[in-house]
């Protein structure tokens, strides 16, 4: 069986791998989305960050204190991998927690007022990894993409059983 081509050329994988025939654009997304993440991660690296604590970061400047147990579920990850994050931004000075008073069974994590640099910081790498990215697609491409994307993240947001709209998703 002979592999279509996947794009760059791999030399441990040539083309689109036989298994992967049935799925080009899975296959697509696999590589794309590694490719991303290693890119995502040099530039959080000269941060101090982690891929990932940008995450928790963004949703922590934009909500304020929150629930420990609210945090997890707005992120989508294991307890134990945030609870991990949290401990080193702890480590780092960049958030803060507490016991709720409203619930001394709960906790309160927070940005502190120190990693108010770090938001600059890591919009300005976000704009880099966008532009990146995206380089030598045209704003209709751009936009294009950002919708078929949309459509694919609802798709995998039904097939994984959750209930409601994807975070972060419009509307």
């Amino acid at each position: 069986m002979k592999a279509e081509p996947a794009g760059p050329a791999d030399p441990a994988c040539p083309g689109l791998p036989s298994a992967a025939l049935g799925g080009p654009v899975s296959h697509a997304l696999a590589r794309v989305a590694r490719l991303h993440r290693i890119a995502a991660g040099r530039l959080l690296k000269g941060l101090g960050l982690y891929p990932g604590q940008e995450f928790l970061m963004m949703c922590l400047w934009d909500a304020g204190a929150v629930r420990q147990a609210e945090l997890i579920k707005a992120v989508d990850l294991d307890p134990s991998t945030v609870t991990k994050m949290l401990q080193r931004l702890e480590q780092t000075g960049h958030v803060r927690r507490r016991p709720d008073p409203d619930d001394r069974r709960a906790v309160l994590v927070e940005a502190t007022d120190d990693s108010c640099a770090l938001h600059s910081d890591v919009q300005r790498a976000w704009t880099d990894l966008e532009d990146h990215t995206l380089a030598g697609l045209g704003p209709a491409e751009r936009e294009e993409l950002t919708r078929l994307l949309a459509k694919v993240e609802a798709n995998l947001y039904r097939e994984a059983g959750e209930a409601g709209d994807c975070p972060g998703s419009p509307g």
